[in-house]
Parts: structure tokens; C-alpha cells; sequence
């Protein structure tokens, strides 16, 4: 009676299975690669609560004194909030859609806004912020060289190196504290 081929060295097919094994195991058990480093430029730009209640006192009294005279007396929004979750999530977003369009120097610029009284609700994080201001969120990133030199025979000068990317959507949606309560005289 023949052996089949595999058989012949019994000791061959073991290892080959063995290592085949250990390999796979191998594989599927290797932690995923490393997340790269976070740049820690930020902390060069933390304030104290005392710098940020210096900022939201001459708010109160410049612009919001302002707003309100232009509301009738009646306050406006004060604050915005998103949760960690959703920046966390809308910066993969714009990693993600930047880095398939190969952009550079992306960041992301706050402009304010205001909703429209008819704004539609489902536009808004709650109906009733109606009227209020609120900021939205714009991906940006470095101007390409045509861009850079429109701007340049436009305007003569160039004030910032980096523009709105239109083909990622802003963010919107934000909590924000419509009045009464937003007319605190102290931050929270």
C-alpha cells in the first residue's frame, strides 16, 4: 500500500502545520500599530479662568451691550457647546475628507452665525434657539497657489493663508444658552 505524499514525513507536515498555526495566532493577536503622537502646541495657547472671565467681561460689556440694544434689551445667546464626542468626531471627519483631497495646513476656523427666526427646527439643536446667534464650525486648509495670487490681485494683500474648504460640510447644531439664561454678569 502507497503513503500519500503528505504523509511520507510525518514531521515535515507537523511543523508546516504548526508554524501555519503559530503564525495566524500571531497575527490576529498583534496590537494595532500605534496611534501617532498628539501636538501638544496647544498649551501654548491655555488661558486661566481669570484670563477667560477677563475676555467674557469685555464681551458683556462691548458687544453683547450692543447686541442687546439692538434685541430691544433682550440678551442674546452667551455660550456654545459641543460635546467631546462630536469634536472628536467631526475632527476624524475632517482629517479624513482632507487627507483624500490631499490638503494641507487644516484647521478648522469658528465663525459666528445667527438662526433666522424662521430658521427650520430640524436645523437647530432645539426650536426655540430660533433667533438667536450661534458659531459654526468651517474646515480650512492652506490656499493652493492659484488661489493665493486671486487673492493677491484682488485685494493687493494676502491676511490669511488658509481658506474655507467647500467640499467638507461645517458643523453646526450647538447647545448654546439662549436667554435668561445667558444674561449672567458672571461666567459659570
Amino acid at each position: 500500500m502507497k503513503t500519500p505524499i503528505l504523509f511520507k514525513n510525518l514531521s515535515s507536515f507537523l511543523s508546516v502545520l504548526f508554524s501555519g498555526v503559530f503564525l495566524m495566532t500571531a497575527i490576529r493577536c498583534s496590537p494595532p500599530p500605534p496611534e501617532p503622537p498628539v501636538d501638544d502646541s496647544y498649551k501654548k495657547k491655555l488661558i486661566t479662568h481669570e484670563e477667560a472671565k477677563v475676555l467674557f467681561d469685555e464681551y458683556s460689556a462691548t458687544n453683547n451691550k450692543v447686541l442687546m440694544e439692538s434685541r430691544n434689551g433682550n440678551p442674546d445667546s452667551r455660550w456654545y457647546w459641543f460635546s467631546i464626542e462630536e469634536m472628536e468626531g467631526y475632527i476624524k471627519y475632517v482629517k479624513e475628507n482632507a487627507q483624500e483631497k490631499n490638503l494641507k495646513d487644516v484647521g478648522i476656523r469658528i465663525y459666528m452665525g445667527k438662526y433666522p427666526t424662521n430658521h427650520p427646527a430640524n436645523k437647530m439643536a432645539k426650536p426655540e434657539y430660533a433667533g438667536y446667534q450661534t458659531v459654526f464650525l468651517m474646515p480650512t486648509a492652506k490656499k493652493s497657489q492659484d488661489s493665493a495670487n486671486s487673492m493677491k490681485k484682488r485685494r493687493g494683500v494676502i491676511t490669511d493663508e488658509n481658506e474655507d474648504v467647500k467640499e467638507i460640510q461645517p458643523m453646526n447644531m450647538t447647545n448654546l444658552a439662549p436667554p435668561p439664561k445667558a444674561f449672567v454678569e458672571e461666567m459659570n
